[in-house]
């Protein structure tokens, strides 16, 4: 295995890296991505988007970046905005995607061990920090004033924008909520 010396945080999780292929590039420079302050947890390799990179979960958010000879490509995925996380693995290699704002991700070849462990990690950081926040499913509807409605009614909207629960699930309870004026 290659000895990095970059930082000992991503030294620790690139010796646990199965293979370094297409990302050592990455490793090296993923230092001027990261935050003040950002420590990262686990690295798996992968193709997103036109390149192979660095998937990189670090304490305050999932990170991919692609540092190719004319230009590089970060994209980052907020553990708060992150819905849910699918694995799905063949013989050596497999997809982790990530559902995020509405939105999905799918980082392609990543090797079946990386994968499987950074789902794995992926899926305790969201149950942890409660997910993206949605009222449990069988939540009664108290009455309340035209205020709180509204304000119940927004949160019921940002909750189907961010993915978080599906439109019948939005149709459900916004029936609920307006059955209660």
């Amino acid at each position: 295995m290659v000895t990095f010396n970059v930082r000992p945080d991503i030294d620790a999780a690139a010796e646990r890296l199965s293979s370094t292929f297409g990302a050592k590039r990455e490793i090296e420079k993923l230092p001027e991505v990261l935050w003040e302050g950002e420590t990262v947890e686990m690295l798996a390799t992968g193709l997103y988007g036109k390149g192979n990179g660095l998937l990189a979960m670090t304490n305050l958010r999932l990170v991919f970046y692609f540092h190719g000879l004319m230009g590089q490509r970060v994209e980052d995925f907020p553990y708060n905005r992150i819905s849910s996380v699918q694995w799905a693995g063949g013989m050596l290699m497999g997809t982790l995607s990530v559902f995020s704002s509405g939105n999905r991700a799918d980082i392609k070849q990543v090797p079946k061990d990386q994968g499987t462990a950074l789902a794995h990690q992926l899926r305790m950081r969201i149950a942890a920090a409660g997910g993206p926040a949605a009222p449990p499913a069988a939540a009664p509807v108290p009455a309340a004033g035209s205020q709180d409605i509204a304000a119940r009614l927004r949160t019921l909207d940002e909750l189907r924008a961010a993915g978080a629960i599906t439109d019948e699930e939005y149709r459900d309870r916004r029936g609920k909520i307006l059955d209660s004026l």
